[in-house]
């Protein structure tokens, strides 16, 4: 979410000085205050259940609670994270001054730790600061729960907490602020227009994904042995949830109920349709046939790549940017096999490359006619603006991959990042959590044969927990 859209994001961020705010008396909407709060539901509605049944439904049946208990461990971690210092970091505007660079404008500070100085009057434009609080928080709870798809069904549960806490901490947090946090925020200051979370939320996450899935390897038999989704109707629900949820992430982020709120809705519901028929259509004439699949794919990559544009372009752009990001994310989806690496849900191919595309065609259809607070893009006028979002880019996947790659190594040393070759062939619902998502006829599971050590025990106490309950 950026608050550019805003005639004064300063004024804005502004409010959440106590000094500022007395000088400014801001008034609560109870129109905006109704529509921010809706929005901040829909976008926790992205995370649990959406993407929780999208990516349980695209892996084995042995793992799909191992994802689901995934998000639903991130939505908690991340929700406490950022009422103790998240929110302080991500958006704590002391000491930032506009066009000087410092320490703060990589990272805010701690004064509003713990969610200090905040009350049931604190104001944000003109609805609580606590909506604004958990708004942003949902924001911080679906970007390292979007990077789980990339090293599904081959990542211990205790790795994965532990990575995604300091990865919040040095990762997410930072390159909020920097892009999001107002004047004298670095990628702010550069002029970078990122509506919703092109590089914030899914370039972020796309490439942190990439060199997760990289660091940890390829999983047991990829890609030789069959990894086929086993319910692509929970996926399909699953995508239909993220669509809907998609339209609080969007039009929420004008953090208003108003005119640019209604235009981010619209070009969201283009661009989506058009990725989605742009995927089926490539698969159509590459494969011979269209996927559910796919289908569902080419919607989240259409959402994906509207999202930083979607302040600041028109509907005939959003056209465009949906139709080439559902041809361009099925074309890199289609390239892992012959790159060789193990993206297990595609997060590179559809939230790295989709959210890449997302934010250089905001430098090429952006138009202040669309939102006079944001800029023109290279096609109204101003090739600056291109170059201003290629630079943003850059630096993401630079700070992403550099210090996604040191954590991963640092949580290996500590726990190990990767589960034994046994507890992956049992399947980590069972050797992570002793539990199966299916249990059907009696208590043994026939499909886990041999194993010994934390394979066998986890086998061992589901048999008996089915034995139980039948």
């Amino acid at each position: 979410m950026t608050l550019r859209r805003f005639a004064g994001l300063g004024a804005l961020l502004s409010l959440l000085s106590p000094g500022l705010a007395m000088a400014q008396e801001a008034t609560l909407d109870s129109g905006d205050t109704a529509w921010m709060l809706t929005a901040t539901a829909l976008v926790l509605f992205m995370t649990i259940p959406g993407l929780a049944l999208f990516y349980g439904g695209m892996v084995r049946s042995k793992n799909i609670l191992s994802v689901m208990m995934q998000c639903f461990a991130i939505t908690g971690l991340m929700s406490i994270l950022w009422m103790v210092y998240g929110y302080s970091l991500a958006f704590d505007t002391t000491g930032m001054e506009a066009g000087v660079t410092n320490f703060n404008s990589f990272v805010g500070g701690l004064d509003r730790a713990f969610l200090s100085g905040l009350t049931p009057d604190s104001l944000v434009g003109a609805f609580p600061e606590s909506v604004f609080i958990t708004f942003q928080m949902t924001f911080a709870i679906i970007t390292p729960a979007l990077i789980v798809g990339a090293f599904a069904e081959r990542m211990k549960f205790s790795a994965m907490l532990v990575f995604m806490g300091v990865w919040f901490t040095l990762v997410y947090a930072p390159i909020a602020h920097m892009v999001w946090g107002g004047d004298g925020g670095l990628m702010w200051d550069w002029g970078v227009l990122d509506f919703a979370g092109g590089t914030v939320v899914h370039i972020n996450a796309g490439i942190a994904g990439l060199v997760a899935c990289l660091v940890l390897g390829k999983r047991k038999g990829f890609p030789t042995t069959p990894m086929a989704p086993h319910n692509l109707g929970l996926t399909l629900v699953g995508a239909a949830m993220l669509w809907i949820g998609w339209f609080g992430f969007n039009a929420g982020s004008a953090v208003a109920a108003n005119g640019t709120a209604g235009m981010a809705m619209l070009v969201t519901q283009i661009a989506t349709a058009a990725a989605a028929l742009g995927w089926m259509f490539a698969e159509w004439i590459g494969h011979g046939k269209p996927s559910a699949l796919g289908i569902a794919s080419g919607v989240v990559a259409g959402l994906v790549a509207i999202t930083p544009a979607s302040g600041f372009v028109g509907p005939m752009s959003s056209v465009i940017i949906g139709a080439v990001a559902g041809v361009l994310c099925y074309s890199a989806c289609n390239l892992k096999s012959r790159l060789g690496y193990d993206d297990s849900l595609d997060v590179v191919g559809v939230h790295g490359v989709g959210g890449t595309w997302g934010a250089l065609a905001t430098g090429l259809f952006a138009t202040k006619t669309v939102n006079e607070a944001g800029g023109d893009g290279l096609f109204y006028g101003n090739p600056g603006q291109l170059w201003i979002q290629c630079v943003a880019v850059v630096a993401t996947y630079v700070l992403a991959i550099v210090m996604t790659a040191i954590i991963l190594k640092v949580v290996d040393a500590l726990v190990g990042l990767r589960v034994s070759d046994d507890d992956e062939v049992a399947g980590l619902d069972l050797s992570q959590h002793s539990e199966t998502a299916y249990t059907l006829g009696g208590g043994t599971y026939g499909e886990f044969t041999g194993g010994t050590g934390a394979f066998t025990e986890a086998k061992r106490a589901a048999e008996a927990k089915a034995r139980t309950v039948h």
